[in-house]
């Protein structure tokens, strides 16, 4: 059995919101705060300097425990039509099956097992046809009497998927009502998934989130959006899901899901991803309707998208080495060409509003205009596959989609036969979650305060606290994760203002490798700030390496590590990294008068990419830009600090 340790809890500084909003949110409100029961537990903390498979036992304490989960907040199975024209057959039992660690055959015949289970998982398919294709192979009778349906069938009959995915495309935007799926179809397909998820729903051992995703893509450029319910069957069968033949306006999105909290007492939120592929609407300053973003779409914007998806397999949105030219790590999986369709090249002035570390500095100076930070989300990984398996391993990667799983000559293909060159699919992601308990309100509750992260595939632990009067011995004490949330706030809150100016924050972090995968490089704090003239600024900062490897002189960052990775046998050794790392860091750089957030990145040493593993399969050559290796890595929810008015 898995060990995980479990820690103390504590509650976020929120920034106010509108009494008008206050209003409009007052029953959900009430609702989430009603499941927000204190225990007393005994509780597991790691103790500095013990071997990374041990865990020592403190003494029990009356709080809310956290411990951490992981799971995938965005996969597809068979009810999405896209998965299903390329290829999928595997529906959301198969893939909770897989989550839970238990192996399952796809397709291709192949047996597909996680080295670990999962804590969590949402089935999130495409609004748009939700389980209409399934039944397309059935001839089944619910579509007696839609034409497209039969239109539809008819092409699937024929193995004419090419010209069946085409007709999918022209119409899942469209408001053509001859092109909508009729409403009791609609009803029947998503009363399905809902009961596949409760069914599978086992709490304190395994939690199904429920949710679906909202494609919209305006002229190509992406603005999906995954909606996850904190909920169960008795609110969420209310509604059927929204999709982008009803709007693709965001706000559009946020109204449906206001109706539903309204309507049914539950709560929702929206985590948009991708960024890099919007060509600058992810966090553009000009909303769809072409007005400028103003106070209210702040506190709508930060109440319905608290997380952003910011790494998965179209590649990772940390940042961009264009917009960050002064961190090494930058220029990591990077996906640049256009939008999602590929029909608008990527022009440069794009690129600040497509990322997660530029957006979070937009966001501090929209909170100098508005009164409101629209942008001080959390950040988890997600998968993003449609192949009901969620596979984020470098050496067990089953591709997004069926086509491009493992086979030989995967990497030179393109996706959907048409876009991205199939060897830049990126491995990712995950999200980690500091959850009291493996239910869906735990769960839920962890993601709306930001208590969680995002990694790149590896099950990399982290956890960082930011406060006023932290010290070496608080970081060596047994209950270090206690005393954090006591004396100070975890990732995804805001720090409360500086009461002397002369003081700097302190930072508390700990990190342990994944069990089953590689020793670690590096704990890094990215530094974002608002300079005098209000422009967004950032650093990033090394608080600690393994070995002994000497700073740069010009940087202040640490020397790079050893590469041991082997391509010839897709090998690395752990003899370098450390299997633990933990420090404590004061801002040296800190003014109390300007606005700054903080966040950790914590890297792997090198190891092989999926694609080096490939080519060892395969005997194969790798494509020629593809180095085959890479550095894994996590990035936690930020800290915010910010100014006494």
């Amino acid at each position: 059995m898995r060990q995980i340790s479990k820690f103390f809890s504590g509650f976020a500084t929120l920034e106010s919101v509108s009494p008008r909003f206050c209003k409009q949110r007052l029953l959900s409100i009430c609702i989430t705060l009603a499941f927000s029961a204190a225990t007393t537990t005994q509780v597991l903390a790691s103790a500095s300097g013990s071997n990374a498979n041990e865990v020592v036992y403190s003494t029990p304490v009356a709080t809310d425990e956290r411990r951490l989960l992981w799971g995938d907040t965005h996969l597809h199975s068979n009810v999405s039509a896209d998965a299903f024209t390329l290829g999928s057959r595997l529906g959301p039992d198969q893939a909770y099956r897989f989550a839970m660690g238990l192996p399952v055959t796809n397709e291709l015949g192949q047996t597909a097992r996680l080295h670990a289970p999962l804590d969590f998982l949402a089935v999130t398919d495409h609004a748009e046809y939700h389980g209409v294709f399934p039944l397309l192979e059935k001839r089944d009778s619910q579509l007696d009497g839609w034409p497209l349906g039969q239109q539809m069938a008819d092409l699937l009959q024929d193995g004419k998927n090419i010209e069946l995915a085409k007709l999918f495309s022209d119409a899942i935007q469209s408001t053509e009502p001859a092109l909508r799926t009729p409403k009791p179809l609609v009803e029947s397909a998503w009363h399905s998934s809902i009961k596949a998820a409760d069914a599978a729903y086992t709490p304190g051992v395994f939690t199904t989130l429920i949710g679906y995703e909202w494609t919209s893509m305006v002229t190509g450029d992406n603005l999906h959006r995954v909606v996850l319910f904190r909920d169960s069957w008795d609110r969420t069968r209310q509604v059927i899901p929204f999709s982008a033949q009803d709007s693709t306006d965001p706000e559009a999105l946020w109204s449906a899901l206001a109706d539903y909290e309204i309507t049914t007492g539950g709560r929702a939120m929206a985590i948009p991803h991708n960024g890099n592929l919007s060509n600058g609407r992810m966090f553009s300053p000009i909303r769809n309707n072409g007005a400028a973003l103003d106070r209210d779409y702040a506190e709508q914007r930060r109440y319905w998208e608290p997380l952003y998806e910011m790494t998965q397999v179209k590649g990772d949105s940390e940042t961009h080495p264009a917009l960050s030219p002064a961190d090494p790590f930058a220029d990591f999986e990077t996906w640049d060409d256009g939008n999602i369709t590929l029909t608008t090249p990527k022009e440069p002035d794009m690129l600040p509003f497509e990322y997660a570390r530029s957006a979070l500095g937009l966001g501090l100076a929209h909170r100098e205009r508005l009164g409101l930070n629209p942008f001080d989300f959390g950040m988890i990984g997600a998968s993003d596959i449609h192949t009901a398996l969620s596979t984020t391993e470098e050496d067990n990667y089953f591709g997004k989609f069926i086509h491009d799983g493992p086979a030989p000559g995967r990497s030179t293909l393109k996706m959907a036969g048409q876009l991205q060159q199939i060897w830049r699919m990126v491995s990712s992601g995950l999200a980690g979650v500091w959850a009291a308990q493996n239910t869906r309100e735990a769960i839920f509750d962890a993601m709306l305060r930001k208590e969680v992260y995002a990694t790149t595939g590896s099950r990399i632990r982290v956890r960082f606290f930011a406060g006023w009067e932290f010290d070496e011995s608080t970081l060596q004490d047994s209950q270090w994760a206690l005393k954090g949330y006591a004396q100070g706030v975890p990732m995804g809150s805001q720090l409360r203002a500086a009461q002397d100016p002369n003081l700097a924050p302190t930072f508390m972090i700990k990190a342990q490798k994944d069990p089953n995968a590689a020793h670690l490089d590096r704990i890094q704090i990215v530094k974002g700030w608002l300079d005098s003239d209000g422009e967004h600024q950032e650093k990033v900062y090394d608080v600690v390496a393994s070995g002994n490897r000497p700073r740069n002189s010009a940087t202040g960052l640490f020397e790079p590590v050893k590469d041991t990775t082997n391509l010839s046998t897709a090998s690395y050794s752990n003899t370098e990294g450390s299997a633990q790392l933990e420090g404590l860091w004061r801002d040296p750089d800190f003014d109390a008068q300007q606005a700054a957030f903080y966040y950790v990145r914590v890297l792997e040493i090198p190891t092989p990419r999926w694609t080096t593993f490939d080519a060892i399969r395969f005997g194969e050559n790798r494509v020629a830009e593809d180095t085959g290796k890479l550095q894994e890595r996590a990035y936690t929810s930020a800290v915010w600090y910010y100014p006494k008015d």
